[in-house]
């Protein structure tokens, strides 16, 4: 039977080692601004595409009215700018359409990360082992392959080979039976949300506000085969729509500075 102390280093070294390990790894960045340093996202009625932006390569010229351009990019990967109107329609209804179709760009991968979201292990095992400890502003319950760990701002709960990890507005479920984690996070009113099986990742981000600022991504870091292994969208509009959003695809999950390049079209055309 394993110790509370090694349930905890081995849970947490499961949970860091699925989202960053080798160059292949998923590297998380936010900066959250707040909503006085957002800029007025515009009303656009026909799509600003440049020829080149950055590594970005426009192939022919706009289409469907300039609500549509293709954009080729390094080692095979290619970025589409649409300029899609709601129409009525609910943003979370527009973006899932465009979430459907590129999940069927990468269907092993989408399909691998929600059967690990959906996975279940067995209840906690039994064990003698136990040990408590209380402190002003601290708490630690250990038995067995349970744990409870609590600070201010820190809170994990340990059981076999799955965490639950929360640090201020943002939770970590690590289950190394099912080699998976899921990050969601909220502050406010900003989102984020990643469940990572294997290696692939699905990784969703909302911006606060009546505006659109949102980010949906398919990863996966696995070397065989041709097809693609970075697909996604980020979206920007302002309350009412139209949307902008910048389809990516890759063939390789170094994605810089494919989507740097996207969110200039995106700025360039509604602003940030």
């Amino acid at each position: 039977m394993r110790t509370p102390a090694l349930i905890m280093s081995s849970l947490l070294v499961a949970c860091t080692g699925l989202a960053a390990c080798g160059d292949d790894s998923i590297r998380i960045t936010t900066t959250r601004q707040g909503g006085e340093n957002k800029g007025v996202l515009k009303v656009v009625q026909t799509l600003q595409c440049p020829q080149t932006q950055g590594s970005l390569t426009r192939k022919g010229t706009a289409q469907n009215g300039g609500t549509v351009c293709v954009y080729a990019g390094p080692r095979g990967s290619e970025v589409t700018l649409h300029l899609q109107p709601l129409n009525g329609a609910n943003v979370e209804d527009v973006l899932k359409a465009f979430e459907d179709r590129l999940s069927g760009d990468m269907p092993r991968t989408v399909a691998a990360i929600q059967a690990s979201a959906r996975s279940d292990t067995s209840g906690p095992a039994s064990g003698s082992d136990s040990a408590t400890v209380s402190a002003p502003g601290v708490s630690v319950e250990a038995e067995g392959d349970t744990a409870q760990v609590k600070v201010p701002g820190l809170s994990i709960n340990a059981d076999g080979d799955r965490a639950s990890i929360r640090i201020g507005g943002v939770t970590i479920d690590a289950d190394d039976g099912a080699s998976s984690v899921n990050v969601e996070g909220n502050a406010g009113g900003d989102s984020v949300n990643i469940q990572a099986a294997a290696d692939g990742a699905l990784i969703r981000t909302r911006a606060a506000g009546d505006a659109t600022r949102a980010t949906w991504l398919v990863t996966d870091g696995q070397t065989e085969g041709q097809g693609w292994r970075l697909v996604g969208y980020e979206a920007r509009g302002p309350a009412g729509g139209p949307l902008v959003i910048a389809v990516f695809r890759a063939k390789e999950t170094d994605k810089d500075p494919l989507m740097d390049d996207a969110r200039a079209l995106l700025t360039l055309n509604v602003g940030e």
